[in-house]
């Protein structure tokens, strides 16, 4: 089956989803999303431990990606994820990188070893 010219845009949107899952540190500000209804971007940063400039390009592709929403309130950004769909997808990633590692008892110890998701999860 070919894909039709007006399914196309659909598609390229639905790549942009996987775009922004495609980067573990994107990954992992989705989980930090995912466990309180929002955060400030200093909360995001603290947590992840990364630079303001490379949060901020990450941050810049899962809103593109329609990921996650931001609001500006005085001198705070604060995100929470645009969807609660997100937080699902993510709870079944968990559990498909559970089966994924299986045979692997190193790494069945490190995911085990995993923050939890959140609630939106």
């Amino acid at each position: 089956m070919s894909i039709t010219l007006g399914q196309r845009p659909l598609y390229e949107v639905k790549a942009g989803l996987f775009k922004g899952l495609s980067h573990p540190l994107r990954i992992r500000i989705l989980e930090l999303l995912s466990m309180s209804p929002e955060r400030p971007v200093a909360d995001l940063q603290a947590e992840t431990g990364l630079e303001a400039s490379h949060l901020s390009q990450h941050l810049a592709v899962l809103r593109r990606n329609r990921l996650v929403v931001s609001e500006r309130r005085a001198s705070s950004v604060y995100y929470r994820l645009a969807y609660p769909e997100v937080g699902e997808l993510l709870t079944i990633a968990r559990r498909l990188l559970l089966h994924v590692v299986a045979d692997d008892g190193e790494r069945v110890a490190d995911a085990a070893s995993l923050p939890a998701l959140g609630p939106s999860a």
